[in-house]
């Protein structure tokens, strides 16, 4: 019996994260989160201040996070939480996720990112940034990285539309994304881009465009998230006053538009995550009850299966790159 490949030599509908870090490294890996005490320069008055509207950290940071703790002490925490919550890895990659992680000077970051690599079992690094706070310095030192660690540089894109990372006080353009990307690219470092659906202003048929704009880009990985308005945030106050500006998805009507997105999407992307998820203590709205990521995953690629499609299917290879 032949097992049908369909995101290029992958046996799964889409492009997965865990199968590709097996592939890769023959076992499962695992990312472990850290709060390096990094801030942004949409917050600390750089840009603006404030921050994303959408963002509290504190939604997402696992308890063990906290930069008052060492990079050591946080990873060995971090291990020991993921031991007991998941099957036991042997291989960790530290993920600098709080944040923007390389905002600072390079010797800090060295200092930072070597301090993990230090670590027993840790074979890389996720550096989650924005795309305006990077250059050509600290591309250079994370290629050096790169000839021994597996190291992923992740922008937060979030949209590909200026009008909508205005509203977001985002602080940066789509077009400083582009070049960001294909600078990080062009250092021979994989590199990766996280993407918001639902944000305020933007169209369903805005949102799916998005495949293909995104598909010309030299990305490796790829990160999904459906907006979830936080409490205590300025996005929730926004939401209030008018909730008609938002299109925020059902679960059913997420599925049907990620299966359509995964269809258009260049199927060489490693999909990493298709949601987010945060404790409901912080959560305003949707209410998508108690699903964890890998039940959503699985919702997923049933329907992907039902209709018998794949990441890629439509994926237009012809079309001209940045």
């Amino acid at each position: 019996m032949t097992t049908k490949n369909y995101c290029w030599g992958h046996p799964r509908r889409f492009n997965s994260y865990a199968e590709y870090f097996r592939i890769k490294f023959g076992e499962r890996v695992q990312k472990v989160s850290i709060d390096a005490g990094f801030t942004c320069p949409n917050r600390d008055g750089s840009i603006s201040t404030g921050g994303c509207s959408y963002c509290n950290n504190n939604a997402f940071n696992p308890s063990y996070c906290l930069p008052e703790k060492s990079i050591t002490q946080q990873l060995k925490e971090g291990i020991e939480f993921h031991v007991r919550r998941y099957r036991k890895a042997n291989k960790y990659l530290a993920y600098f996720q709080t944040y923007s992680n390389t905002y600072s000077n390079i010797d800090n970051l060295k200092k930072l990112y070597q301090e993990a690599l230090l670590y027993p079992g840790v074979i890389g690094l996720v550096i989650g940034t924005r795309p305006d706070c990077i250059d050509d310095e600290k591309l250079l030192y994370l290629k050096e990285l790169s000839q021994k660690h597996y190291v992923i540089v992740e922008y937060g894109i979030e949209s590909c539309y200026n009008k909508t990372l205005v509203n977001i006080n985002r602080g940066h353009t789509f077009e400083q994304s582009i070049t960001a990307i294909k600078q990080t690219a062009a250092f021979g470092i994989k590199c990766g881009a996280h993407l918001i659906f639902g944000l305020p202003g933007e169209s369903r048929t805005e949102m799916l465009d998005q495949a293909n704009i995104l598909s010309k880009l030299p990305l490796d990985n790829i990160k999904f998230h459906q907006l979830q308005i936080i409490k205590n945030t300025a996005i929730e106050t926004i939401y209030q006053q008018n909730p008609s500006a938002f299109s925020l998805f059902s679960l059913e009507e997420y599925v049907d538009f990620m299966v359509r997105f995964l269809e258009k999407l260049n199927p060489a992307f490693v999909v990493e995550r298709f949601s987010g998820e945060v404790p409901p203590r912080f959560l305003a709205s949707p209410n998508w009850g108690l699903l964890r990521n890998d039940q959503i995953v699985i919702m997923i690629e049933k329907e992907l299966e039902k209709r018998n499609t794949w990441q890629g299917k439509w994926y237009n290879n012809k079309q001209n790159c940045y």
